[in-house]
């Protein structure tokens, strides 16, 4: 359930957005400072509370990609997870011996190098929120994707550890929402070197995007039978039924282009974008959404919800 300040924070992206087109690109600049200040204006979030947002988001990510790879949990692998405000759930919710029994040595040095940076992305924001920064809350990495499944039409159970593919549809759910979610947030942020940090986060979570969605397509080209494609536009179509547009997001396929003025053919839709080849942004109560899995307040893969006053 969105809380007031989070109405306020998608209504000022709204706002802004609408002034955007209004005014040109050259506004640009202004209006994100313009509507940051209206938000602290108006309500009590600031931009410990916008990082904390995203740390919740990276601990998720860090723990589904640490337990891919390695079988345990970022605690164990030196991250931590209990200290900070906020209940402290510190539990995971995941199936025994989570392990991705890896095929293709190139996924799983792809997936180290994603895990490593996930880990990466926690510390950052515990260290530069200090004393502020939340503790992880609970994580449910089982019930959540079989949740997801139905909810996409896929059947009424997914295990995203069982293997390789399986471990690269279970990353395509998280990472385009990553990159949405900064690029939802960073307009709001006061601060220069948390909007330089956010939009450095935001960068590696499209390259993390980009390097799955175009592994998956590979896949799927090279054995058409196993319908890749066709389920990883389920689960984009998903998200985007969930955060309430229906059209904010692009599954993998082909489309035709037209190219200096005539049609030149078969491209693919590697990059998750509109039809300005912009990245799609989403409002923290979009992504709440998705990542609650259309609950209310709570749900998904936060079964008691997010910490921290966006939530």
């Amino acid at each position: 359930m969105a809380t007031a300040e989070t109405q306020q924070l998608d209504e000022i992206i709204v706002s802004s957005r609408r002034r955007l087109l209004t005014l040109g690109g050259t506004a640009l600049a202004g209006l994100a400072v313009a509507g940051a200040t209206k938000a602290f204006a108006q309500s009590t979030v600031t931009d410990a509370d916008i990082l904390n947002f995203a740390l919740n988001l990276e601990y998720l990510e860090a723990q589904f990609y640490s337990y891919a790879t390695t079988g345990a949990g970022i605690d164990a692998n030196g991250g931590v997870i209990t200290s900070g405000s906020g209940t402290a759930g510190g539990t995971v919710t995941i199936k025994s011996n989570a392990k991705v029994p890896f095929t293709n040595p190139t996924i799983m040095s792809y997936a180290m190098e994603v895990a490593a940076e996930e880990a990466k992305h926690v510390k950052f924001l515990q260290t530069a929120l200090g004393s502020a920064s939340v503790a992880m809350p609970n994580i449910d990495l089982m019930n959540s994707f079989n949740g997801l499944a139905s909810y996409a039409g896929l059947g009424s159970s997914f295990d995203p550890f069982a293997s390789d593919v399986n471990f690269l549809l279970g990353s395509f759910i998280f990472e385009d929402v990553g990159v949405t979610a900064y690029q939802g947030a960073a307009p709001l942020l006061m601060n220069a070197t948390y909007l330089d940090a956010a939009a450095g986060i935001m960068a590696t979570e499209a390259y993390h995007a980009g390097m799955i969605r175009t592994t998956l397509y590979g896949l799927d080209a090279a054995t058409p039978s196993a319908g890749i494609n066709k389920t990883a536009s389920a689960i984009a179509a998903a998200r985007a039924k969930l955060d309430g547009t229906g059209n904010d997001d692009i599954g993998l396929g082909t489309v035709n282009v037209t190219l200096n003025g005539a049609a030149s053919g078969m491209a693919s839709t590697l990059v998750d974008a509109d039809s300005n080849s912009m990245t799609f942004s989403r409002s923290t109560t979009q992504v709440l959404a998705i990542v609650y899995a259309g609950g209310t307040g709570k749900g998904g893969f936060y079964p008691a919800g997010m910490n921290g006053t966006i939530k």
